[in-house]
C-alpha cells in the first residue's frame, strides 16, 4: 500500500499520497519563490492555497487520499508558476483601483468555443447578446469569419491567473460560484435573465449540432490527409526504392519514373546527386508526415505538446528546401544558354524517287535502362557499363524551291554560355550517309562516353522538291515519332510549317509517297526497289 501523508492546506486537513505530496510540495515551493519578494505576494500565496483547498475538496479529497492525478488536475486549473508572470508584473507596479482586464475565450461559459462568454466577461455584459449578434451577422457572411478569427486569436482562460485577468474586479464574485467536481465553474452567467438563459440553451443545442457536423467534417478532412500522405510516401518508396515499374508513372509504360534517380547521375555532378535525392525526399516526406499527423489529430481530436517537434520539422523542411534550391541553381547554370550547329549534304543528282532507310537502330544498342520525359516524345537509353546515353533523332520533311535534294543535320545543346553550348552540340555523335538515291539514317544519336546530358536534340531536315516520290522502310517511322511535319521553304527561308493530319508515321512502312504542300499522298509505284 502506498504511503500517505497528512497535510494542512488553508486550514483544511487532507491525506495525500507520497508521490502526489512531492509534486505538490515542489509546486507550492515554486509559487512561494515566485511571490515572496513581490508586493502583496503573501496574500497572493494565501489566496492560491485557498483555491487549492477548494479544488481538492471538489475532488472529494476529504473522503480519500489526494492522488498524483488530482494534483496534476489542480495545476492545470490554477496554472504553472510561469503562468503568473503577467500577474507578477502587474502586482509589482503601482496598484490602481480598477484591475486591468484582458480578453480571453471563456471555457466556463461556452457554447462552441467561449468567444461570446469571454467578450461578456471582459465587457461585464450578458454574453447572450453577443451570441444573438453573431447569429444575425452570420447570415450576412460577416459574423462567421469574425467569430473564427476571434476563436483563433483569443487564448482560452484555462487557469486562475487568466480568469483573474478576464474578470478583473469581478473575479472574486465569480469565484464564489458553485464549484463543480472537476474544478471548473458552472456554465451559467450571473447577470443573465431567464429569457437569456433560454436563448443560451437554444444556442447550446444548436452549437452541439454544429459541433457534430464540424467533427464529421474534420474526420473526413483528416482521413483525406492521412490517405494523401500515406499514398504519396508509398508511391515514392515503391517507385524509387523498389524500382516498381510504370504503374505509378505519368504515361504508363513509356515513362519510367523509377529511373529518375539513375538519370540524375547523367545530368549533375556525381557528388551532388546523392544530396539532391536526400534533400528531395526530405522536402517531400516531411510535409506528407505532417499531413498524416494532422489528419490523425483531426480524426481522434487529441491534444499534444508537439510545438517543439512541429517547429523543428518546419525548420528542417525550410533548410532542406533552401539547400536543394542552391544545389539545383548551381547545376541549372549548365542549362543557361542554348547553342546550335548544323551540317549539310547535297545530292549530286536529283532523282525522282528517294529511298529513306534506317541504318542503325536504337533497339539494337546495348543499354540498361530507358527513361522518358513526361509530356515529351523524347526517350533516353542509358548504358551503365559505358556511361553513354542514346537519344532519338527526329526527321522533318521540307519542300524546297530549288530542284536540289539537301540533307541537313541540326544539333542543339545547352551550356553555361552560348559558346559552351555550341561546343557541346558539336560533340553530338550521329551517323548518316547517302548512296545514289538512298539516304541511310540512324534513328538515334549519342554523346561521348561520360558526357552529361544537356537537353540535347538532333533534327534531320530533308529538303526535296515538290511532287518527289519518297519511299520509307518499316523502321523509319521511328524518326517521325508521333507526327509528320512538312515545312515549305522559299529563298532558303521557311514560309510555312504544318503537320500532316491525314497520314500517320505507322502508315509509311514499305510504301511510296508523293510529297506536296498538302502532305503525303500514297504513290502508285509498288515495285521499285532502292539501289
Amino acid at each position: 500500500m502506498d504511503k500517505t501523508i497528512n497535510i494542512n492546506i488553508a486550514g483544511t486537513l487532507f491525506q495525500i499520497d507520497d508521490e502526489a505530496y512531492r509534486i505538490l510540495r515542489d509546486y507550492l515551493q515554486a509559487i512561494n519563490n515566485r511571490f515572496k519578494n513581490v508586493q502583496g505576494g503573501h496574500e497572493t500565496i494565501d489566496d492560491i492555497e485557498y483555491r487549492i483547498a477548494e479544488i481538492f475538496q471538489s475532488q472529494k479529497g476529504l473522503a480519500g487520499a489526494i492522488s498524483k492525478e488530482n494534483v496534476e488536475a489542480m495545476i492545470t486549473i490554477i496554472g504553472k508558476p510561469g503562468d503568473f508572470d503577467h500577474y507578477e508584473q502587474e502586482t509589482s507596479a503601482p496598484t490602481y483601483a480598477t484591475q486591468r482586464k484582458r480578453m480571453y475565450r471563456n471555457p466556463d461559459d461556452s457554447i462552441i468555443s467561449g468567444v461570446c462568454g469571454g467578450i461578456g466577461a471582459y465587457l461585464n455584459s450578458d454574453p447572450v447578446l453577443f451570441r444573438i449578434l453573431f447569429v444575425i451577422s452570420a447570415f450576412f457572411g460577416i459574423g462567421f469569419f469574425v467569430y473564427i478569427a476571434l476563436w483563433i486569436a483569443l487564448p482560452a482562460a484555462n487557469s486562475d491567473p487568466k480568469r483573474r485577468d478576464m474578470y478583473g474586479d469581478a473575479y472574486n464574485s465569480v469565484r464564489s460560484q458553485t464549484l463543480q467536481a472537476d474544478g471548473t465553474y458552472t456554465t451559467s452567467y450571473q447577470t443573465t435573465s431567464k429569457l437569456g438563459n433560454a436563448f443560451n440553451e437554444i444556442f447550446r443545442a444548436i452549437g452541439k449540432v454544429f459541433y457534430v457536423i464540424f467533427r464529421i467534417f474534420l474526420i473526413i478532412i483528416g482521413i483525406s490527409f492521412v490517405l494523401i500522405g500515406f499514398l504519396t510516401i508509398l508511391s515514392f518508396v515503391m517507385v524509387f526504392l523498389f524500382k516498381f515499374p510504370g504503374v505509378f508513372s505519368h504515361d504508363g509504360i513509356n515513362v519510367h519514373l523509377s529511373y529518375y534517380t539513375d538519370f540524375l547521375s547523367y545530368i549533375v555532378n556525381p557528388s551532388s546527386a546523392p544530396w539532391i535525392i536526400a534533400l528531395t525526399l526530405i522536402a517531400i516526406f516531411l510535409p506528407m508526415l505532417a499531413l498524416i499527423y494532422w489528419g490523425v489529430k483531426m480524426i481522434f481530436w487529441f491534444k499534444a505538446r508537439d510545438g517543439i517537434f512541429s517547429l523543428t520539422g518546419l525548420v528542417l523542411w525550410v533548410l532542406s528546401l533552401s539547400a536543394l534550391a542552391i544545389i539545383l541553381f548551381n547545376e541549372g547554370i549548365s542549362f543557361a544558354e542554348t547553342g546550335r550547329t548544323s551540317s549539310q549534304n547535297i545530292l549530286t543528282s536529283t532523282p525522282d524517287t528517294i529511298f529513306i532507310i534506317t541504318d542503325h537502330k536504337a533497339s539494337d544498342q546495348k543499354y540498361d535502362k530507358e527513361f522518358s520525359l513526361p509530356d515529351e516524345d523524347y526517350s533516353l537509353y542509358m548504358s551503365d557499363s559505358t556511361r553513354q546515353l542514346f537519344m532519338p533523332a527526329r526527321l522533318c520533311l521540307n519542300i524546297a524551291e530549288q530542284s536540289q535534294v539537301k540533307l541537313e543535320i541540326q544539333k542543339s545543346s545547352c551550356g553555361r554560355t552560348r559558346s559552351d553550348a555550341v561546343k557541346k552540340a558539336e560533340l553530338i555523335i550521329y551517323n548518316s550517309r547517302i548512296s545514289n538515291d538512298t539516304i541511310f539514317l540512324d534513328d538515334f544519336f549519342t554523346l561521348p562516353a561520360g558526357s552529361k546530358w544537356r537537353a540535347d536534340f538532333l533534327t534531320v531536315n530533308l529538303f526535296v522538291p515538290a511532287n518527289t516520290v519518297l519511299y520509307f522502310d518499316r523502321q523509319s517511322r521511328n524518326l517521325f515519332h508521333n507526327e509528320i511535319n512538312i515545312g515549305k521553304f522559299k529563298d532558303n527561308e521557311e514560309v510555312s510549317s504544318k503537320y500532316d493530319e491525314d497520314t500517320q508515321p505507322w502508315d509509311l512502312a514499305d510504301k511510296f509517297w508523293v510529297i506536296s504542300e498538302n502532305g503525303l499522298k500514297e504513290s502508285e509505284k509498288t515495285s521499285l526497289k532502292p539501289k
